[in-house]
């Protein structure tokens, strides 16, 4: 039983406190990698933001590459050898990290920013003047548009054409001090929707129905963008995907390599597929600290509200033991969480709750560390980002 495995494991440990089991991570990485169809995966370190969890899964087969969600995150992965192929997935406007990006040979060897126009190159020039080659990487849009002011996807870079493509990467390619080696399409609306929504039997149907149309559409798109950037530029990758795309963009013939991050933790978000289930591997431990009723029990602290749209789907959800669930007026709050149903009757004060996270990487910006548990003991604890002091917005 994984509740009394987990117990036993964390026993001399005082909630609130976050683990990570090694046996459902790993089995996850080796999903993902199978679900790859043999195309590399790029790990999106956003989903993770534990520097060891990160070079774990470097160090499997099938992972290579990580996507950085900041310049200064790169520029410090570089300096810990992380990895030496560290992609900015976001234009920066952060002019302290472009100067040290441009005075450091090895990390502009290592670190490819994003760019998805001629203003993007223009700030880079502003902030650090004349500068040896930096590499850079075009990012195209392909949300669906089916018709005229509809999009159906994030809101992402204004290149969206082969046309558009083809001319803002020739501008780079003529641009001094600029090396155009890559091209990223993200399709938010297929990699980061599941397709299956627990109890909202026509919005599965909804979204199924727009993945089958935008799926088609921005294979042909990529390819053809694809193509015409080669006329100009010689692409090292084109990277495309997440975990909830890796089988459809691995059939996209552009497709050089793929990214998945959410994957490895398993967050409620991703419950929500068809395609595939992934072990929740990252958990967090709250105490009972209240018995109010006898089918409600109030845990301690536990309002770790994920980012994106303030909907039910972004609070964190009682995992352990199995039947409880938050109050719909309360929720998951600041310092006390109550949680109901059955399961809460059997529940003492100093009983723990295991919790899961809406989104996958957001959970470790709550703690200095993380417990790396396998099988009935903690393997050994290591900081996250945040237990490391770094901050990266």
């Amino acid at each position: 039983m994984r509740r009394t495995r987990l117990d036993a494991a964390t026993k001399d440990l005082d909630p609130p406190f976050a683990i990570v089991d090694l046996d459902a991570f790993d089995h996850n990485a080796a999903d993902l990698a199978r679900r790859a169809g043999g195309h590399p995966i790029r790990v999106a370190s956003k989903s993770i933001r534990v520097r060891d969890l990160v070079s774990r899964v470097l160090e499997r087969p099938g992972f290579a590459g990580v996507m950085c969600y900041s310049l200064a995150e790169a520029l410090w992965l570089s300096e810990q050898n992380v990895s030496d192929d560290l992609l900015v997935a976001y234009p920066t406007a952060d002019r302290a990290s472009l100067q040290k990006l441009a005075a450091n040979e090895t990390a502009r060897q290592r670190v490819t920013i994003m760019v998805d126009s001629v203003e993007s190159l223009d700030f880079v020039d502003s902030a650090i003047g004349p500068h040896a080659d930096i590499r850079v990487c075009l990012e195209l849009d392909v949300s669906w548009r089916p018709l005229p002011g509809v999009h159906i996807g994030v809101r992402r870079s204004p290149v969206f054409t082969p046309a558009q493509a083809g001319a803002v990467a020739a501008k780079i390619v003529r641009r001094s001090g600029f090396k155009l080696v890559g091209i990223m399409a993200y399709e938010g609306q297929i990699a980061g929707l599941g397709d299956n929504p627990p109890g909202q039997p026509l919005r599965a149907l909804g979204i199924r129905f727009i993945q089958s149309k935008s799926g088609p559409e921005l294979i042909a798109r990529r390819t053809a963008v694809v193509n015409a950037v080669r006329q100009v530029a010689e692409l090292e990758f084109v990277n495309g995907g997440g975990t909830g795309s890796l089988e459809l963009t691995g059939t996209d013939p552009s497709v050089t390599e793929l990214a998945a991050g959410s994957g490895l933790f398993g967050p409620t978000l991703f419950d929500g597929y068809q395609a595939f289930k992934p072990e929740p591997s990252a958990l967090f431990a709250l105490s009972v600290v209240r018995k109010p009723t006898k089918r409600v029990a109030t845990l301690f602290a536990g309002g770790y509200i994920a980012s994106g749209t303030a909907t039910p789907d972004r609070q964190p959800s009682p995992y352990l033991p199995e039947g409880l669930k938050t109050l719909g007026l309360e929720g998951a709050g600041e310092v006390q969480t109550p949680v109901t149903g059955k399961a809460a009757e059997l529940l003492k004060i100093g009983d723990r709750v295991w919790m899961r996270h809406a989104k996958a990487g957001e959970l470790f910006e709550r703690f200095d560390e993380v417990h790396l548990v396998r099988g009935d003991g903690i393997e050994r604890t290591v900081p996250t980002y945040r237990g490391e002091r770094r901050n990266f917005g």
